[in-house]
């Protein structure tokens, strides 16, 4: 794998959205920026101006940029999933449909997120363009947000959301969410009795552990954490809001249609109110 960053092209606001957080995000990582575009084989001299068109645009604004520029023939998301195999990340925008550009997400960003061996990032549109009542984009904080189990195979997922906050020079918010857990009675699912208090300190206790050696590992990074007696996906959704980035793990299971997308990231993805990068484990 190498360290360019992958975004792909079409003409939708998401998209274009999309390709300038790349390109940001490749000057960040000091790394390659590459465009790529499917061709449909239906209008040729179109897409290949609509590529030249984005790769002067990036170029002439990202000028510490290496950015090159392909068009591949093939289906997206076939294309954009084989791309990731050679990159640090992809970027896809989300491309809503049904006229709700917000709340659903195009089949292409939800099935590369689900099967892309790198880190995906799924950048909405800003928001002010679909609504004009939308917060003023300065108010907003800068925080990068992760949602964590506590389990050993997070690694990658913290290692990710640490080292994108201390190339943003941003704080670092950790989320946990916990429920109790079920036993299966006659035809019911009931939940033990636990006392509330001592579930959530002992939820705090394993969450401070985990974070532990990521604070030796990343003094400069400021962390704060939140642990709460909630849907993960929920909790993630609502911490979203104004932030600039929301980092989750990707270990659902392998089968159906969206692979390896488990509920609470599918939902992330589709719901967050900011770029949100899904990272596999």
């Amino acid at each position: 794998m190498n360290q360019s960053v992958v975004v792909g092209v079409d003409p939708s606001e998401p998209n274009l959205a999309a390709v300038d957080w790349a390109a940001e995000e490749a000057s960040r990582r000091r790394a390659e920026l590459r465009l790529l575009h499917a061709r449909s084989g239906g209008a040729e001299a179109a897409e290949a101006q609509l590529l030249d068109r984005e790769w002067t645009r990036v170029a002439t604004r990202y000028a510490e940029v290496t950015v090159a520029a392909e068009l591949v023939d093939g289906a997206p998301r076939e294309v954009l999933t084989e791309a990731a195999a050679d990159a640090a990340l992809l970027v896809v925008g989300a491309r809503g449909s049904g006229g709700f550009p917000r709340l659903l997400l195009g089949s292409t960003s939800l099935h590369v997120a689900a099967h892309a061996p790198c880190p995906v990032a799924v950048v909405h549109a800003p928001q002010a363009a679909t609504d004009p009542t939308a917060a003023d984009p300065a108010a907003t904080d800068p925080a990068v947000v992760v949602g964590v189990e506590g389990k050993e195979h997070e690694e990658p997922v913290l290692g990710y959301a640490f080292l994108a906050a201390r190339r943003q020079s941003s704080p670092l918010f950790v989320v946990h969410a916990w429920t109790y857990p079920l036993l299966l009675g006659p035809g019911h699912e009931i939940p033990v009795v636990y006392e509330e208090s001592h579930v959530e300190a002992e939820h705090a206790r394993l969450l401070s552990e985990v974070l532990a050696s990521w604070r030796e590992r990343f003094p400069d990074v400021s962390v704060t954490s939140s642990v709460v007696r909630s849907s993960a996906a929920k909790e993630l959704v609502t911490a979203s809001a104004g932030r600039h980035l929301l980092v989750v793990g990707r270990h659902g299971e392998p089968r159906g249609p969206l692979g390896r997308l488990g509920s609470t990231s599918q939902a992330v993805v589709q719901h967050a109110e900011c770029p949100v990068v899904v990272v596999p484990v």
